[in-house]
């Protein structure tokens, strides 16, 4: 767990805001990165047209689709940390692989999992809008969804509370702050 992230000499902050659909890490990350004053990249801007189309289709994503996306995202982020800058990246960084490829961008990558139960994202799923994730993919993201190992970097952050809360708790994760350890993500 990070120390001092967040200190007046720490440098540069580089954030990876994931987890399975539904669990706001746009909003999440778009508060983070104010917070912290770091540049907010939003992965999903970042997916080539034919992931998108295979998603907005209904189905899953392999590897062979994930590895150049995950690749494009840790070279944006390498372009804006050679700035100087700090970033707030979301991406679904499901598998432990593909949070590698991820912190080549920078080693120091700190890690904030969203998560809730499946009921709730299902729920959250379909009373939005004008996104290309269908519903019907959730519960293979959540078969895919491999959690943080103790080696990595994170924070797991429940978001059955109001945003606010969850940026704050992610805050006080990269303050190096302890967090009540949440229940795992279920089926509930």
């Amino acid at each position: 767990m990070r120390t001092s992230a967040t200190g007046p000499d720490a440098g540069p902050v580089h954030v990876v805001v994931m987890g399975v659909s539904s669990t706001g890490k746009t909003l999440v990350g778009r508060r983070l990165a104010q917070a912290l004053g770091a540049e907010f990249v939003e992965g999903d801007e970042l997916h080539p047209q034919s992931n998108i189309d295979k998603m907005a289709a209904g189905t899953p994503l392999d590897d062979e689709d994930r590895w150049p996306w995950l690749e494009t995202i840790a070279e944006r982020t390498r372009e804006i940390g050679a700035t100087g800058r700090s970033t707030v990246v979301t991406c679904s960084a499901l598998k432990r692989s593909y949070r590698d490829v991820l912190r080549t961008a920078a080693a120091d990558t700190f890690f904030v999992h969203l998560h809730s139960t499946f009921n709730l994202l299902a729920q959250r799923m379909r009373e939005r809008e004008g996104h290309f994730m269908p519903p019907a993919l959730l519960q293979s993201q959540f078969e895919t969804l491999e959690p943080l190992e103790e080696d990595e970097d994170g924070a797991l952050v429940d978001v059955a509370v109001e945003p606010d809360e969850v940026v704050a708790a992610a805050l006080s994760a990269l303050a190096g702050d302890p967090l009540p350890r949440p229940r795992e993500a279920s089926q509930d």
